[in-house]
């Protein structure tokens, strides 16, 4: 597993897709800096993400199943403190 982000938000994310999707591949991007005085930008420098997720999990499912395992798993963070969170979600060998 690789987690390039490491801040609050970065590791609730990490703990949390790890605890729901047990991924063989997890990385997690803090793409904030790259939205700064844009709307949604709360200047908290943890409000837009990237991640990419490789989970058994995932075999058999429509993408969109799969983006909603992730925000599930994600929800009171996307409702409270991720404004925007870009998902490639896939499942082992693909």
């Amino acid at each position: 597993m690789n987690t390039l982000a490491t801040s609050p938000v970065a590791d609730q994310i990490t703990a949390r897709l790890t605890a729901a999707l047990a991924p063989s591949y997890l990385e997690v991007v803090n793409d904030s800096h790259h939205h700064a005085g844009h709307m949604g930008d709360d200047r908290s420098g943890e409000s837009h993400f990237s991640v990419i997720v490789e989970s058994a999990a995932f075999t058999g499912l429509s993408r969109v199943q799969r983006q909603r395992l992730v925000n599930q798993a994600l929800a009171d963070l996307l409702a409270e403190r991720i404004h925007a969170l870009a998902i490639k979600a896939r499942a082992p060998g693909e």
